[in-house]
């Protein structure tokens, strides 16, 4: 049975999770076939399924940035990106990438599994670049959201950023 806070989350979200897509998609080629309300409307769609497992605004949140990437990553499994290049997500490992123009230069899929990996050796750095890359935040504003300091935060995203770049290093060299 759905919660109160679910239907809440979800309706007080979506314009927030929609620029963030809007966001996500700034850099991408005007051709791109996914659209940022096409995102969000199939993010909520899956995130639909799973309410009334959210124990807070910052789960919620998590939760959404992960259901955003997965649908990112179908969508370009789906149209073959890799085969004909397409869907490359640049992930510059410099501080200040949440606040930039989102780029774009490994393959969706690679990161995709770089992520996965990460999740299961560090789950809060995998939270952290999800939420930073897939929603955008600020540090401030994930250090919010999760109710932990900045300074615990940036340990978490140098453990992130070295063990990303190491991964897809190796990903491009094979």
């Amino acid at each position: 049975m759905p919660s109160a806070d679910s239907d809440r989350w979800l309706a007080d979200l979506y314009p927030e999770l929609h620029t963030r897509a809007q966001w996500l998609f700034a850099s991408e080629p005007g051709d791109h076939t996914l659209q940022a309300t096409a995102l969000v409307h199939e993010a909520f769609l899956r995130l639909r399924t799973e309410r009334g497992a959210w124990q807070s605004r910052a789960h919620f949140l998590g939760v959404a940035a992960t259901t955003m990437r997965r649908v990112l990553v179908d969508h370009a499994r789906r149209r073959g990106a890799e085969r004909r290049g397409g869907g490359w997500c640049r992930i510059p490992l410099d501080d200040g990438a949440a606040s930039a123009e989102p780029p774009r230069s490994a393959p969706l899929a690679d990161l995709d599994r770089a992520l996965a990996t990460l999740a299961g050796v560090h789950p809060a750095g995998a939270q952290l670049v999800e939420l930073r890359f897939f929603l955008g935040l600020s540090m401030p504003a994930i250090a919010r959201e999760l109710s932990r300091s900045e300074r615990s935060l940036r340990s978490d995203w140098a453990f992130a950023r070295a063990f990303l770049h190491r991964a897809l290093s190796a990903e491009r060299s094979a």
